[in-house]
């Protein structure tokens, strides 16, 4: 059976979003004119998977819809209508992710819930996962890189604590990129996608079963010139695997990826730059010749044995990465990554109630050797330091929910993670800066969820985050003081569901933050670097909608309200956290003239941006208009043409982060792509 590639029906497609999907307006308008009918409730055992190790799209919606919080399934039927490049393209209408490209690539602003609000590359405050087991380096830290968006099978993103059940700890939660089976990919698929400033994107796919074993294999390669100066990019990767069915209990799957990644970093304007031409690259970052150029290669294992109600999953990974990337030095790092996972998940009942029980420890391990020079126009000058970082997390994990009443579910759960964090110094020219520092906590979690009929569940639960420091904050030179790692206690409630014409997720949260770390000054001005913020105020409202507005046209939304904020601090008191906008918005229109096709406008809206915690340099609020229309069936040839920011909006994607601007224009604007236009053609056998 093919799972995503099934065309649905509206009835279908609304059980989708009702389980936990993100809502697909463009798989709507594909479908033929609802014909509205009683609810039908049909209840007994899920259809049998094909793959115990991995999922398949309904599988994961039904598991995503009984998590008691902020949580959704991203089908990539809903933004492979239009390019898809960045991670913005990727979870760009996820409820409750933030994400905007650095300068039309792959690096972004990656956030959930103000998770690393300060981070504009190499992602930090959400656990990411491939296939289930560890994207993240061990300190934290993870690359944006690792990711081909085209090819995806489905992705998962758990907000918050809603990632227990996979021992995520941090503020934001998790993201898991699946990928396809053999039992579910195309026997062929080609994608090749062209457009403005020089981009060319070409995939190609193939998949299938042989008896008790499957397989999948994906290319891409990808290049483009870039909206800016000094803004060349070019992406090589490949991933692959292989599950053996041993018998019908018992699975194994193996997988390889691999990736090769190229590209040059035009940096950040003043707005005055910004405003009189866009397509600048910093003075600073052509004269260094700042580029990040990474290779990665990476194996895990996924397997799975059946026992009645209960399974086992284990897993196990290794990654080797190589980093060149002059910045204001050049930075060269070799890493290895390697680390297990275990989880037992049994739904038998407890005491004659429904009940789904969760238990799993996940050890990981890196190591790090990492050397910089002075930078001289790009090439490896002097060394100004060496050093080893070595990071080991461990975490044991348990969730139970246990249905006290037929509709009431309630939820109990904990993580308990050691994390340590050593550096050894070995070039010493100015002192020792080794850091050896460990973290630990207990981080307890109660929630509730109350099904408040088929279609609709209420839920609230109230839990604690944990997130240690990566070496970003920990090393960088002499004087640097170790920090404390970061923790919070957030509350949530929300819903998700689908009534008539309309389908919602939507969640408030307020998180008190202990020890957010920020680069912060002193009330006269003077730079602490990293440090820890005593108190912050995360709060918010995420809310993903799909409404049928008329026969034919759908409209599709995510909005994201935050708030986040110093609570009672000594230099900034009450004022906003820079980085991310107080709102952000992002919406779509499409008409079906016929079965398969698609046409409409899109926009993408931002409140302005506070730089600094100072709050006395903003980045301005920006509307942009867009357009896309295609066709797209299961089978053969499909193709789309896209149009981003129509009016030629001269706007910054996103922002560094100061401390006191003082009223100043400072370079920290990474301006975002003027007017484009994208085309392609994805073949399917």
């Amino acid at each position: 059976m093919k799972h995503y590639r099934q065309r649905r029906s509206m009835p279908q497609l609304a059980l989708a979003a009702a389980t936990g999907s993100l809502f697909s307006a463009s798989a709507i308008a594909q479908s033929t004119p609802p014909v509205q009918l009683p609810p039908v409730i049909i209840k007994g055992k899920a259809a049998a998977e094909p793959s115990l190790t991995v999922p398949s799209l309904e599988g994961a919606q039904r598991e995503s819809r009984f998590t008691p919080g902020g949580a959704a399934v991203v089908d990539p039927e809903s933004y492979e209508t239009g390019r898809a490049s960045t991670f913005q393209d990727l979870l760009g209408f996820a409820p409750g992710v933030f994400v905007q490209p650095r300068f039309g690539s792959d690096e972004a602003r990656l956030s959930i819930r103000g998770s690393g609000i300060q981070r504009t590359f190499h992602g930090r405050g959400v656990q990411v996962l491939l296939d289930g087991v560890p994207v993240n380096l061990a300190d934290g830290g993870f690359d944006f890189q690792a990711i081909e968006p085209i090819g995806l099978k489905y992705t998962e993103v758990f907000r918050g604590s809603n990632a227990l059940q996979y021992g995520g700890t941090t503020l934001g939660g998790s993201i898991n990129f699946v990928s396809p089976t053999g039992h579910d990919a195309d026997r062929a698929r080609l994608r090749l996608e062209a457009g403005s400033f020089g981009y060319l994107r070409a995939f190609g796919s193939t998949g299938g079963v042989s008896g008790p074993v499957d397989y999948y294999a994906s290319i891409s390669h990808s290049r483009q010139d870039g909206f800016r100066n000094w803004a060349d990019q070019e992406n090589m990767r490949f991933f692959g695997n292989v599950g053996f069915r041993i018998n019908p209990d018992l699975e194994t799957r193996f997988y390889l990826s691999l990736t090769d990644s190229d590209s040059q970093l035009p940096g950040s304007l003043t707005k005055a730059q910004l405003n009189a031409d866009p397509r600048l690259a910093a003075a600073g970052s052509l004269a260094l010749r700042q580029k990040r150029d990474y290779q990665l290669q990476r194996m895990s294992n996924r397997t799975v044995y059946r026992m009645g109600e209960a399974q086992i999953e284990f897993g196990a990974f290794y990654s080797r990465k190589n980093l060149d990337h002059p910045i204001f030095q050049v930075l060269r790092q070799e890493s290895d990554d390697y680390g297990l996972s275990f989880r037992y998940v049994n739904n038998a009942p407890l005491a004659g109630m429904k009940n789904r029980f969760v238990v799993g420890f996940i050890p990981t391990r890196a190591r790090v050797e990492d050397n910089r020079f002075q930078n001289l126009g790009g090439r490896a000058g002097a060394r100004t330091a060496q050093s080893t970082q070595t990071s080991s997390n461990y975490s044991l994990f348990a969730e139970n929910q246990l249905y006290v009443a037929p509709q009431w579910a309630a939820v109990l759960g904990f993580n308990a993670t050691r994390s340590s964090r050593r550096l050894d110094d070995k070039f010493l020219a100015d002192g020792d800066n080794s850091v050896n520092r460990t973290y630990s906590q207990f981080s307890p979690k109660v929630g509730v969820r109350y099904e408040w009929s088929p279609q609709i569940d209420v839920y609230a639960n109230i839990s604690r985050s944990f997130e240690p420091p990566s070496f970003g904050e920990l090393a960088g030179g002499p004087n640097v003081t170790p920090v404390s790692a970061q923790k919070g206690t957030t509350f949530e409630v929300g819903s998700r569901g689908f009534l008539r014409n309309a389908t919602w997720d939507v969640s408030y949260y307020r998180s008190q933050v202990d020890n957010e770390l920020l680069s912060m000054n002193t009330p006269t001005g003077q730079p602490l670097g990293t440090v820890n913020a005593p108190r912050t105020i995360h709060q918010g409202v995420e809310l993903g909608l799909l409404l049928t507005v008329a026969r034919d046209v759908t409209w599709r939304t995510s909005y994201l309200l935050n708030d986040f904020r110093f609570d009672g601090n000594a230099s900034y008191g009450d004022n906003r956290l820079p980085g991310i906008p107080s709102m952000a918005l992002r919406s779509e229109v499409l008409w079906a003239p016929a079965p398969g096709w698609y046409v409409g406008p899109t926009l993408e809206w931002s409140s302005k941006t506070a730089v600094d915690m100072a709050n006395t340099l903003f980045a301005d609020p920006f509307t942009l208009w867009g357009f896309k229309a295609g066709m797209r069936i299961d089978k053969g040839a499909s193709f789309f043409v896209q149009a981003r920011n129509l009016g030629n909006r001269k706007y910054a994607a996103t922002t560094g982060v100061i401390a006191d601007a003082r009223g100043l224009d400072s370079a920290q604007f990474l301006p975002g792509d003027g007017r484009s236009v994208f085309a392609g053609i994805d073949w399917r056998l």
